[in-house]
């Protein structure tokens, strides 16, 4: 009977594990770059809400990206968790000076990449395409989360009903949460932050002590979260429990998460209307501050004061 339970109890995770691998989608994403220190991950929320697919009012046709978001493992240090916001003025390569999600409209994954290891100088080891709407689906499968917001907020082009506080919500209260832009005085920066307190609130619930006896919620998030999420090839069952290890790191105490300095949240270059530009003297040395481990742990970034 020992040996029975014992086989079984090995069985379970090993299977568990063989399934979620079976379940992983994945896309072409890699540059395949030299490797700079530590471990980098580039994540890109996918919207398929209205016009998503059309055209924006910089003429870029394409599917497009609100959720840009750089988490590094360094070899020492601190994990860092940085937004970039989708309409920072980057050197798209082959496009030239164009916002930061035109690179996803016009190439994808792959072109995404490159043009964060350009602006950045990290090359990026592993790539995750969130959709938004899985997002829902993932929330369920822990039960809700608890979300704070300082302000009243009845937004339309979100779905974001909200009394000023902290409430506990279920799947598509929290999708409102994270997608509303409109309302929020800090425009993309302001939804940002509720990304990464929507994002730090999954992984709170996601307990390794509280599902290792419940194989019913291990199975729901495992289905919920392959469901809602595409890697790069490379990508394994064992890369994304890291990546989600690192998510908890970078929302805990000893973590960083923010935005690169900005320069001006109404930069304007010409052609592509109002653009974010992040400054020029200080990014670089962010950037290889993130990469070292460096940064102080807590709130990092963020609009010029």
């Amino acid at each position: 009977m020992a040996l029975v339970v014992t086989a079984a109890l090995l069985a379970w995770p090993i299977g568990l594990l063989v399934w979620a691998n079976g379940l992983l989608r994945h896309t072409p994403a890699l540059s395949g770059a030299a490797g700079t220190p530590g471990t980098t991950y580039l994540l890109a929320g996918s919207d398929a809400r209205g016009d998503e697919g059309g055209i924006a009012e910089d003429g870029t046709e394409g599917q497009r990206t609100d959720t840009i978001l750089l988490l590094h493992v360094p070899a020492d240090g601190p994990t860092a968790l940085i937004s970039l916001p989708r309409d920072t003025y980057v050197d798209v390569p082959g496009h030239g000076g164009a916002k930061l999600n035109s690179a996803f409209a016009w190439g994808g994954a792959p072109l995404l990449v490159q043009t964060v290891e350009g602006l950045t100088g990290l090359t990026v080891d592993h790539y995750a395409e969130i959709g938004m709407g899985g997002v829902a689906h993932l929330v369920d499968a822990v039960g809700g989360v608890n979300l704070c917001y300082d302000g009243d907020v009845d937004d339309a082009d979100s779905g974001m009903v909200w009394t000023a506080g902290c409430h506990d919500v279920d799947g598509g209260t929290a999708l409102a949460f994270a997608r509303m832009r409109k309302a929020d005085p800090a425009g993309d920066v302001g939804r940002a932050q509720r990304q990464r307190q929507l994002i730090g609130a999954v992984m709170g619930k996601v307990s390794p002590r509280s599902l290792a006896f419940d194989p019913g919620a291990q199975v729901a998030l495992v289905d919920a979260g392959t469901g809602a999420l595409t890697f790069d090839d490379e990508a394994g069952v064992l890369d994304v429990a890291r990546l989600a290890l690192a998510f908890r790191d970078a929302n805990g105490e000893g973590g960083v998460t923010g935005t690169p300095p900005i320069a001006s949240m109404d930069h304007r270059p010409g052609g592509i209307g109002s653009t974010v530009l992040l400054d020029p003297e200080q990014a670089p040395v962010f950037f290889a501050a993130v990469r070292d481990g460096t940064l102080p742990p807590g709130q990092v970034g963020g609009p010029p004061g």
